[in-house]
């Protein structure tokens, strides 16, 4: 079964983190929460969930990890900030391991200079964004590209999204 870094921080859409969280660790993958410090809770910016950290990005090495987990919200705008999970995000996509966006998710990867090519789709808002930076942009519930990434645009796309992930996963 597949170990799944998720890089997540406070003011994550709540149920974008959950329900696939859920949905991996039901199907047997391990879901390891990773954010500056381990051991703090984060919560959801709607504060319906509430997420202690496993690692902190000091601990961890995307060669520890088959997959990558960015939940959206505010919290990938707040992550790639720092350029060690700009780094961690940047290391996934290059070594075409699996990784799995949704919502704002995909802002990691722009910042991560990893969306050139790629063909993708996030929230709304974000559109021009991962234009520029040279993706495709496709207005679908689950955009899948070069059975690698797994993006999506809203919470209403969650099954979608969750089932195409396990099926890269699987």
């Amino acid at each position: 079964m597949a170990k799944i870094a998720t890089v997540i921080t406070s003011y994550f859409e709540d149920v974008e983190y959950t329900d696939p969280a859920k949905s991996f660790k039901e199907s047997g993958h391990e879901v390891v929460t990773i954010d500056k410090e381990a051991g703090t809770q984060v919560t959801g910016k709607q504060g319906e969930a509430t997420v202690t950290i496993d690692k902190s990005i000091d601990e961890v090495s995307p060669q520890d990890f088959d997959a990558l987990f960015i939940p959206g919200g505010f919290s990938p705008d707040l992550l790639r900030g720092d350029e060690k999970f700009v780094a961690f995000a940047k290391s996934f996509m290059d070594d075409k391991k699996p990784v799995f966006a949704i919502c704002h998710g995909p802002q990691l990867l722009i910042t991560a200079k990893s969306l050139e090519g790629r063909t993708a789709t996030g929230f709304t808002s974000i559109k021009v964004d991962m234009e520029y930076a040279g993706a495709t942009y496709k207005d679908e519930e689950v955009v899948v590209c070069g059975n690698q990434l797994v993006t999506s645009r809203t919470p209403d796309d969650l099954p979608a999204f969750t089932r195409e992930a396990l099926k890269l996963l699987s």
